[in-house]
């Protein structure tokens, strides 16, 4: 969800990429608004946005969230699966898939432009993990590393900073993640989420649902 500045942007969606009908994958970038709501009838307005910059791959099984600080906001992309290129492959499959890098790219709606951040802590590439955008920071869980086939219990901190200048982009591994890939996330009041589903093994689905919640910018997980 997107907040924009003006009266009609208050209500905003972005999709990113996902697998379109043929199995290709889509790089493409699409703010979808609400244009009226009357007689229980709403009518959506989807725009398509060119990227200039280090345009993020196609790729599905990521996440994209928004964040926002010192009155601006940009769009964070991480993760995922995208088709391995042809040059090296080495199966005849042509939509044989590898984690795309553990980049950060922040995208900036209002100037269609993004760029990408290499951070130390992000070794390995994710995809089907968890995220939550609090305010400036974004905090990823979980997640499957196609490379390795492991479900490790990731958890890391990624703040943004928006000053005048270039953005800063740091990122911290936080302790005590969870080990899930493919859950859902709901948010259930200002401070608090919920966990469901997913799988902590391949044919191990996960039986339990956890909380997490926020207080002074802290985060805890617990089991519910």
């Amino acid at each position: 969800t997107f907040k924009g500045g003006l009266e009609s942007e208050k209500q905003q969606y972005i999709i990113h990429g996902g697998k379109t009908p043929n199995n290709e994958l889509s790089d493409k970038i699409y703010v979808m608004s609400v244009v009226c709501k009357n007689n229980k009838k709403v009518t959506f307005r989807c725009t398509e946005k060119d990227l200039v910059g280090d345009v993020p791959e196609a790729r599905y099984g990521h996440s994209i969230d928004v964040v926002y600080s010192r009155g601006k906001s940009m769009g964070v992309v991480f993760g995922g699966r995208s088709y391995i290129p042809s040059a090296q492959r080495i199966t005849e499959k042509w939509n044989s898939v590898a984690d795309c890098l553990p980049h950060v790219f922040l995208v900036d709606f209002e100037f269609g432009c993004s760029t990408s951040y290499i951070l130390p802590e992000l070794q390995d590439g994710l995809s089907f993990h968890v995220s939550i955008a609090r305010n400036d920071t974004i905090y990823i869980l979980g997640g499957h590393s196609l490379a390795n086939n492991v479900r490790p219990a990731n958890l890391y901190r990624i703040r943004v900073d928006l000053p005048l200048g270039s953005p800063a982009v740091n990122c911290t591994v936080l302790p005590r993640g969870i080990s899930v890939s493919s859950a859902i996330l709901t948010q259930t009041n200002n401070d608090e989420f919920v966990i469901v589903g997913g799988y902590q093994l391949e044919n191990q689905k996960r039986m339990v649902c956890n909380i997490i919640s926020f207080e002074d910018n802290k985060i805890e997980i617990r089991e519910m």
